[in-house]
């Protein structure tokens, strides 16, 4: 079904077909060619971290964190319920010891509480999830990693270009996972970027995202032929998608500004309802996150989250829910996981209704959902 406004949309902010053009005029539209590099030096830059790899998709990033970590069959792993399948998936695939644990009621981060109680020696790492551009609280979950010997891997999918304290997510744990997704503020359709944060796990990486093989080191003339050394898949994305995600990382700033807008717009759009008692807005860290690619509110109840989804679709307006808890999906009860054991988890979900937000949505359309939010509580 076609909406009158989408609850998101692909756009282009610079030189986005000019660099496509070049990357195909440059003879090599492969992994790791010329775009691909500059988007990765570009990152390393502005994020100040220690080496970036651009992948296919931040699942792909996910992956080769838990292949770094060396997950194996019985490690415990520490997550939110509230995230991504892929998060979990990455991890599952290894037949880690999956430990999904509650979020914060104030900004549906993962519950740094809640992960000291989880936490014990079999631990063998924690994935705090940075939720619509608010940072976890780093600096308790990167105690507990110290106490417990674990990694900790950012999954930062949700909030490219934000920070905990003056340091970027991503860059704080041994490993950062970002997405540029088209439904994210910097896109290139599919796409994603694992951060490594110690340098002593860069080679290897290189290698698992070169299909197990010492490919990269041969192009480097270090060695006469490469060869199959380790475990890997092929986590590169084509230079034609990094040449599109260099004109968006060009414009990063320019897009955080606009996604500021936006959402500072809802925010003070729909205050007088929140007042009122029939919605609950994004907390104040999250008002003053510039970081984000998505507004939600929260309503009283389930059903009253799917009657306003259902009134707004009515309108020709696409607003969505977010994440289906993950100890709840056929996977987590095959897990052992049932309903009631993260309370806050279950209900921050069923009451989350996520608006229409992308670049280039006006501010004529965002008054017309803020209306019809508004229309609807008055026929209640």
């Amino acid at each position: 079904m076609n909406y009158r406004i989408p609850f998101h949309k692909p756009f282009m902010v610079g030189k986005e077909l000019d660099y496509i053009a070049q990357a195909v005029l440059n003879g090599r539209i492969a992994g790791d060619a010329a775009f691909t590099r500059k988007c990765q030096a570009l990152l390393e830059h502005r994020l100040s971290a220690e080496k970036v790899f651009l992948t296919h998709s931040c699942t792909a990033a996910l992956e080769m964190s838990a292949l770094l970590c060396e997950i194996a069959e019985g490690d415990e792993v520490i997550l939110p319920s509230f995230t991504f399948v892929s998060t979990a998936n990455a991890f599952y695939r290894q037949k880690a010891r999956l430990t999904f644990v509650d979020i914060r009621t104030d900004n549906l981060n993962i519950d740094e509480a809640k992960v000291a109680d989880a936490a014990s020696d079999a631990t063998k790492a924690i994935v705090p999830v940075h939720y619509a551009g608010v940072a976890c609280e780093m600096a308790a979950i990167l105690d507990i990693a110290q106490q417990t010997r674990s990694f900790v891997i950012e999954d930062a999918a949700l909030s490219m270009n934000a920070k905990y304290h003056d340091q970027y997510v991503g860059t704080l744990g041994d490993f950062g996972a970002l997405s540029f997704h088209e439904t994210k503020s910097v896109i290139s359709g599919e796409g994603g970027a694992l951060i490594i944060n110690n340098a002593e796990f860069i080679e290897r990486a290189e290698i698992i995202r070169e299909k197990g093989t010492n490919r990269n080191k041969f192009l480097r003339g270090e060695i006469d032929s490469y060869t199959w050394v380790d475990v890997g898949s092929s986590y590169l994305p084509s230079d034609m998608i990094s040449a599109f995600l260099y004109a968006q990382l060009e414009s990063m700033d320019k897009i955080s500004r606009r996604c500021k807008e936006i959402f500072d717009y809802y925010y003070t759009s729909l205050l007088q309802l929140s007042e009122d008692g029939h919605v609950r807005l994004p907390s104040a860290k999250g008002k003053d996150a510039n970081s984000s690619h998505l507004f939600y509110i929260l309503l009283e109840n389930e059903a009253t989250r799917d009657a306003l989804q259902e009134y707004l679709k009515s309108q020709g307006i696409l607003a969505v829910f977010h994440y289906l808890p993950l100890h709840l999906s056929p996977i987590g009860r095959k897990l052992g996981y049932e309903p009631g054991q993260l309370p806050v988890t279950e209900e921050m979900s069923a009451r989350l209704l996520r608006l229409p937000f992308y670049y280039e949505l006006e501010q004529s359309e965002q008054e017309e959902v803020v209306s019809w939010i508004a229309e609807f509580f008055k026929r209640r």
